[in-house]
């Protein structure tokens, strides 16, 4: 029997898998591809953008919302991909956009479930890194840890969000290094070099700038990574196996900031800073309302690193107003509305 090839792209949040997954939408080359998003909280805002370039006769979008995967893969997984084997006739590839706060290997180990097997594969997993965000340690506030470790010897271990990053990059069959436009050549050398100290043996590391890289290096691996599970070494996995109590992070939240509209975008943005500066934000992200502008903005932000883009029309039935999804640690939102 034919099985379906499933690529699983993974990294933390604000790497650019959104964005990569978009252009590989945009660039199937024939393929017909359906795609599970999986976000984390209850308000999807990635999917939406995905909707808004995909032709839906081309692909379709079946959106999670469990967030972390790790524990609870079968709630809503199971019955997500049994819905695809349904219809495999008409789907030539699958593509699941993990959480930025999901581990990939539990999804590759489910491909085993008996249901499951005869009817699908992972043809790859690809973990996106931010260059910059390794560059600066800003991924996981290494600042912040090692000025608690400088102050407290008993800190002599790995933060929750580190050992999320060294999971997503030891199950990695191909490593997408994304905003390599934005780091020198030295600091790139620097950045590949750390990545490959930390996957396993004969991994390709590619940069790449806005998603933009061929489909046709990113589709038909062929890694069958759940037959290769011994040579992705998890963390996560480990702790359990030996019995140590596991860390879910149960302190990173969603909060919701919505305003009627934003007439001076450069003062939300400034707004925004503040509040990253103030707080331990992780990802901003959604859907801005400028008042006399027919299209939709885009807004995404990670750390004070912001970018903002129209992307499409208002729709006829759509509540036109400024929708943003902040992802943090015990986060304490304020802003104005009138921003």
């Amino acid at each position: 029997m034919r099985k379906i090839p499933i690529t699983i792209v993974t990294g933390f949040l604000g790497v650019g898998k959104t964005t990569l997954v978009h252009n590989m939408l945009k660039n199937t080359n024939g393929k017909r591809i359906a795609l599970l998003v999986n976000e984390f909280g209850e308000v999807g805002v990635d999917g939406d953008i995905i909707k808004s370039g995909c032709d839906d006769k081309e692909c379709n979008i079946i959106e999670l919302s469990n967030g972390c995967i790790c524990c609870t893969v079968q709630e809503e997984f199971l019955p997500a991909m049994l819905e695809l084997i349904e219809r495999k006739e008409d789907i030539d590839h699958i593509v699941i956009e993990t959480s930025g706060l999901a581990m990939p290997k539990p999804l590759v180990r489910a491909v085993n479930w008996p249901d499951l097997k005869p009817h699908i594969t992972i043809d790859a997993v690809i973990t996106v890194v931010d260059a910059v965000g390794i560059a600066t340690g800003e991924f996981c506030d290494r600042q912040r840890v090692q000025a608690q470790r400088l102050a407290d010897d008993s800190l002599d271990h790995e933060t929750p969000i580190e050992e999320l990053f060294l999971d997503q990059l030891s199950c990695a069959d191909l490593v997408l290094v994304s905003k390599r436009d934005l780091v020198d050549e030295e600091k790139y050398t620097e950045i590949a070099a750390f990545v490959s100290e930390k996957v396993k043996a004969n991994t390709k590391i590619i940069p790449i700038i806005n998603g933009d890289i061929s489909t046709t290096l990113l589709l038909g691996i062929e890694a069958s990574a759940e037959d290769d599970l011994e040579n992705r070494h998890s963390l996560h996995e480990h702790h359990h196996e030996h019995g140590h109590d596991h860390e879910h992070d149960d302190d990173i939240k969603t909060e919701l900031l919505e305003f009627e509209e934003t007439p001076n975008i450069k003062q939300l943005i400034k707004a925004l800073t503040q509040m990253v500066n103030e707080n331990e934000i992780y990802r901003i992200k959604g859907f801005v309302n400028i008042p006399n502008k027919p299209m939709r903005m885009i807004l995404q932000g990670v750390g004070d690193r912001f970018d903002y883009y129209f992307d499409r029309p208002w729709e006829a039935d759509e509540i036109r107003k400024t929708h943003l999804v902040v992802i943090g640690r015990n986060i304490s939102l304020t802003t104005s509305a009138t921003v």
